[in-house]
């Protein structure tokens, strides 16, 4: 594929996003980054959103029109593969971004072995609170936001990498997409982050955190933070994330780790806190235990696959087992902090 040096392809999947998507596509119409493309893959929406694109994308945007929601991984390799830069940018439709926010992803991807960089992402509604600077991780494949919640004093202004970028905003260069391929697209929703920064890492690509790179994230306005939809894609997709990419001593170990989690999250629904807690607040325990076996039958439906791909995967890492373990000690985060933590 031809694509001129420099060039950043931004990227945006839009699923019935009517409510938000003018901020989202202003704010990347403003942007101090002179070199980019801008594309907007629509997911079948049915709520407006799309006439709405069509009307307004001539000498704006390219429009990609999908006839279902193929969901967020679906969707985003849609843009990549009708996409020209050196760079991808991803954007959340119910995000907008700061002028500078290209120009400083693309800043700290100045050294070569940096093959995806994350940005500061902030609550819309409070600017001064974090929802994510890049991810922690559960070494059972779940993962959480670092400083999710906290009030932003700069605490994590002079932290030069992170594990990986939450694909809300994230910056990836084509290079290593050729390298370790595209989003998984059996995850839908939900993990395909996870999954592709962590393949990435096998491969020796390093992950630069950009805190000029500020987004203002409204945050799960898709489903619903406490949808029981989402607990079931984010189970499932982290029992895939750990079958696929976790060493197998740590693969083996995973069930105890999960166990030890549920016990957790058991405290959280009892105390009403964190995300499981919301759920059973705002639907109800057994909800949450559907979705959860729901989760694990589907996992397991797909589990010849991810074992395929867990095969190919390990056949060409660049890292050692000893080294993907620093990793994890380096960006874990405790069974207690993922569940109580909203």
């Amino acid at each position: 594929m031809n694509f001129k040096p420099g060039l950043v392809s931004v990227i945006v999947v839009n699923w019935n996003g009517a409510a938000y998507l003018a901020d989202c596509l202003e704010s990347l119409q403003h942007q101090s980054y002179p070199d980019q493309e801008l594309l907007v893959v629509d997911n079948g929406s049915t709520d407006g959103s799309r006439e709405w694109l069509q009307t307004n994308a001539e000498g704006r945007f390219q429009l990609i029109l999908l006839s279902a929601n193929i969901g967020f991984a679906g969707g985003v390799n849609t843009g990549i593969r009708a996409s020209r830069g050196e760079f991808i940018a991803l954007l959340n439709n119910d995000a907008c971004a700061d002028s500078d926010w290209i120009r400083h992803l693309v800043e700290k991807s100045s050294d070569a072995e940096v093959g995806m960089v994350a940005s500061k992402i902030l609550f819309h509604e409070r600017r001064e609170i974090l929802d994510k600077a890049g991810h922690l991780f559960y070494p059972d494949g779940l993962n959480r936001g670092r400083g999710a919640g906290e009030l932003d004093t700069g605490q994590f202004d002079h932290s030069p990498d992170i594990f990986f970028p939450d694909g809300c905003a994230a910056l990836y260069r084509r290079i290593l997409l050729e390298d370790i391929g595209l989003f998984d697209e059996q995850f839908f929703s939900y993990g395909d982050d996870a999954d592709l920064g962590l393949r990435a890492r096998w491969r020796g690509w390093q992950c630069a955190y950009a805190p000029g790179a500020k987004v203002y994230h409204r945050h799960s306005s898709s489903l619903g933070k406490y949808s029981p939809e989402k607990a079931f894609l984010v189970e499932r997709n982290r029992f895939w994330v750990a079958v696929k990419l976790l060493p197998l001593p740590l693969l083996l170990a995973s069930p105890a780790l999960t166990l030890w989690r549920f016990l957790w999250h058991a405290l959280s629904i009892f105390s009403r806190r964190g995300l499981a807690g919301g759920v059973a607040r705002e639907h109800s325990a057994f909800g949450l235990l559907g979705a959860l076996i729901r989760a694990y039958f589907s996992g397991c439906a797909g589990l010849p696959e991810m074992l395929k791909k867990r095969r190919a995967i390990f056949r060409r890492r660049k890292i050692s087992s000893g080294e993907f373990y620093g990793l994890l000690r380096k960006y874990r985060i405790s069974a207690r902090e993922l569940a109580l933590r909203d």
